[in-house]
């Protein structure tokens, strides 16, 4: 589904679901040179709080693009801006919903300002909101 900005109204809401992999951690840390040990190396992992490897929260994260850039606002939207909270790690393994709500629509100004989340198993692992361009529809 794609949206232009004349079609948006507050509470609209769009999802994406993916299971976290060892293999999308292992892309990841090679894609955007992130090798903390906290995401590769297991030994390392497993003496810290978290008792193991996490996923990259910026890999969680991801998913909340994937969202506005193919669903809502979907094709064509840009993002101008992006706040996050990271309140729970993510773990391999774990399937992460990314949840993004229209809260205010600024038509003047081609803008939407979205509430952007992710979830595991009913709990939140990411809170934030976003700013982003949204294409009119074509004359």
């Amino acid at each position: 589904m794609s949206y232009y900005i004349e079609d948006l109204q507050p509470n609209l809401t769009a999802e994406y679901r993916k299971t976290l992999t060892e293999t999308d951690v292992i892309l990841f840390a090679g894609i955007s040179g992130d090798n903390n040990p906290m995401h590769i190396d297991e030994e390392y992992a497993a003496n810290t709080r978290f008792g193991g490897r996490i996923a990259h929260g910026m890999l969680s994260a991801s998913l909340i693009s994937t969202v506005i850039g193919t669903r809502l606002p979907g094709p064509g939207a840009i993002y101008m801006g992006q706040n996050l909270k990271f309140l729970k790690p993510v773990k391999i393994g774990d399937t992460v919903t990314a949840l993004v709500t229209v809260l205010e629509v600024l038509q003047d100004k081609q803008r939407v300002r979205l509430q952007t989340e992710c979830w595991v198993k009913g709990e939140k692992v990411i809170d934030g909101d976003a700013l982003v361009w949204v294409p009119r529809r074509p004359a």
